[in-house]
């Protein structure tokens, strides 16, 4: 890569006087312009040397990759005269003259509290689902599965306790959850939870007399909304005893004092206030539901999509969660917005499948054939983002599709029982007598979706010449071109067989549940992350270290067997300018597989505001035949993770 080249060119494209500032991180370009209408988005798009961009936080990001990205940060201050910044000015100049959105502020709230907790919710929604198979009359014969089997009604019984308590003691899953995100003591949020869902209580028609007042010992299972406000009540007195206690008796008296207040307000007034205030919004929503049926189904399906590119749906499990809860005791119909999410899911995927049968151009097509795959198992951003947003035409049809498939469902009255993978395994959280109707409107809606694209882009699809890699304006030329395509085809020669091991103790999970489009997209290539549980990192494979950061939050190694590995620890820790963070190795070093390439401070870390998700991944993806994730267990340090195929 001629890394000057890359910068003059990554200016022309976004405007040398459109530029205010620029940083950059492990991976990419962050630059803070005036007027990203002025981006020439095309250009980007096409060019050989950029692997995506997007924007986030009021910064446009250019994706260059791991190593690169220093070097044409670098030739960028130069040609542009800039004065060169950390990513946490950046983020402070971004924030310049930006108005405070306090909706989008609470639903960022909300989807801090509920997504860590979804994983318990969908595991409690699935066993029932699962008694539901076992239990309904219809599915297999006249009469239930468990009729007549005495085995299979013991098990039915079983799974009905298991799947309900994820629900009867949601309070105590979402106090430990919004007392994390509130500031407050983790345990003394459960506390709370278990406070307001104690066997003791005898339920609202029982009373404690209190000076006169007659508080109800109402028992606040299945509950959300209240338990959010005492929790914040408990932040807010937890805080303000650590600033008034001295030292000497803070340990013991501010659980204590914080426990005591938040558990009398939270029976007193929180509980009986917030609970009706939380029964009538479920009401409600059930009665918008049942009025509206296929039509408001419909609605709803049509701007699904539409709703996901501003972020909103993140609110989504908040209600959800209600839903589900009401529908466990026997009340509602269950969860329709999930259904909507499937349809607009499937929708979105068929739609960029089909712009795979009708672009020539390779990037484009590579693309649309993962992300497409993505979006029929639940994930849709790489597929709205980096295909259907980008042709425009792929979006709308996707949204007709999804209107008329869930329109479908709501006129079946399908139904989910609990909240999954929004795509086609879908159909394991749907209430059992749902699951042929959500098939069907699963179908419409990719079919509908996948004909429009087609038949609207065959005529409409213009790329030419620019999408040719040679005539992008001030592009590598036809020879850089040749040499860079006989490069790679060296290098896939060269590639062999690999494992790559875990490079830290922790589990290991999806690199599309990371939380940064960068790695949740794959934009930098496959791999897995993982959420440690011990702060040394150790080397991967065996090799010589092409980055070191002076930041110490990010390492690569090129492997004897030329897999290029990019280990990544935590989100946006770049800020933290290698606090928290040791490192024992420099750039050009050789380790071994196993050796330590440094240390993080977990706990600081994530006392900073920081996501300590570790991510590994192979940034040479596209020069090899697969790359795969070996485990979800947890693991060890030098446990395989990562298994690497060459092409023969």
């Amino acid at each position: 890569m001629d890394h000057k080249k890359v910068a003059q060119r990554v200016i022309g494209y976004v405007g040398r006087d459109n530029i205010i500032a620029g940083a950059h991180c492990a991976t990419r370009l962050r630059l803070v312009l005036k007027d990203d209408q002025k981006i020439d988005q095309n250009g980007l798009d096409n060019d050989p040397d950029v692997k995506g961009t997007f924007r986030a936080d009021g910064q446009y990001q250019v994706i260059i990759g791991p190593g690169d990205v220093n070097d044409v940060y670098d030739e960028f201050i130069k040609l542009t005269g800039l004065k060169e910044v950390s990513t946490d000015d950046l983020k402070k100049v971004a924030s310049q003259g930006k108005k405070f959105n306090p909706v989008m502020a609470f639903i960022k709230l909300l989807s801090d509290i509920f997504v860590p907790i979804i994983p318990a919710l969908v595991a409690g929604g699935l066993l029932m689902a699962l008694n539901n198979f076992l239990t309904s009359p219809g599915l297999f014969g006249s009469k239930a599965l468990v009729s007549g089997h005495p085995n299979l009604a013991a098990i039915s019984a079983i799974i009905q306790v298991m799947s309900a308590a994820p629900f009867i003691f949601m309070p105590i899953l979402v106090g430990m959850s919004a007392a994390k995100r509130f500031g407050a003591n983790q345990f003394l949020g459960a506390a709370v939870g278990m406070i307001m869902t104690t066997p003791g209580l005898l339920g609202a028609t029982h009373y404690w007399t209190l000076f006169g007042y007659k508080i109800p010992q109402t028992s606040y299972q299945y509950q959300v909304i209240p338990v959010l406000v005492a929790v914040w009540v408990l932040s807010i007195l937890e805080k303000n005893f650590h600033k008034w206690l001295p030292s000497a008796v803070d340990f013991t008296f501010t659980p204590l004092l914080s426990l005591m207040i938040t558990g009398f307000l939270t029976y007193a007034v929180i509980g009986p206030v917030f609970k009706g205030v939380s029964d009538g919004v479920t009401d409600a929503i059930v009665w918008l539901y049942n009025t509206t049926g296929a039509l408001g189904m419909g609605v709803f399906g049509l701007t699904y999509s539409a709703i996901v590119t501003t972020g909103l749906h993140q609110s989504f499990p908040a209600v959800e969660t209600q839903l589900i809860a009401a529908f466990s005791k026997g009340q509602g119909a269950g969860d329709f917005i999930f259904v909507t999410a499937c349809m607009a899911n499937v929708a979105q995927g068929a739609a960029t499948a089909a712009i795979y049968f009708l672009t020539k151009d390779k990037k484009v097509k590579s693309l649309a054939s993962s992300s497409s795959i993505s979006a029929f198992l639940g994930i849709t951003e790489p597929a709205l983002f980096g295909v259907n947003l980008k042709y425009r035409f792929p979006f709308f049809c996707a949204l007709i599709g999804s209107g008329i498939g869930a329109a479908f469902a709501g006129l079946t009255h399908v139904t989910a029982a609990s909240m999954g993978s929004a795509g086609w395994l879908g159909f394991l959280s749907m209430y059992a007598k749902s699951i042929p109707m959500w098939a069907v409107a699963e179908i419409i809606s990719m079919a509908i979706a996948f004909t429009l694209t087609f038949i609207y882009g065959k005529k409409n699809l213009h790329e030419g010449a620019s999408v040719q890699t040679a005539t992008v304006a001030d592009a590598t030329t036809q020879a850089e071109a040749s040499a860079k395509a006989e490069a790679v085809a060296q290098e896939q020669l060269s590639l062999k067989d690999e494992v790559v091991a875990s490079p830290v103790d922790g589990q290991p999970e999806s690199l599309t549940k990371v939380n940064d489009q960068v790695f949740s997209t794959k934009l930098m290539g496959d791999g897995a992350a993982i959420v440690p549980s011990d702060g040394t990192i150790y080397a991967p494979v065996s090799g010589e270290v092409t980055i070191a950061y002076e930041t110490k939050h990010a390492y690569g190694i090129k492997s004897d067997d030329g897999a290029e590995v990019l280990i990544h620890i935590g989100l946006d820790t770049v800020n933290l300018q290698g606090e928290h963070f040791e490192s024992f190795v420099k750039q050009g070093q050789r380790v071994n597989k196993g050796d330590k390439l440094g240390t993080v401070d977990l706990a600081a870390v994530k006392a900073a505001g920081y996501d300590t998700t570790v991510m590994v991944v192979i940034t040479n993806t596209a020069n090899c035949a697969s790359v795969s994730r070996i485990t979800d267990a947890g693991q060890k340090h030098g446990d395989n993770l990562i298994a690497l195929t060459a092409h023969n």
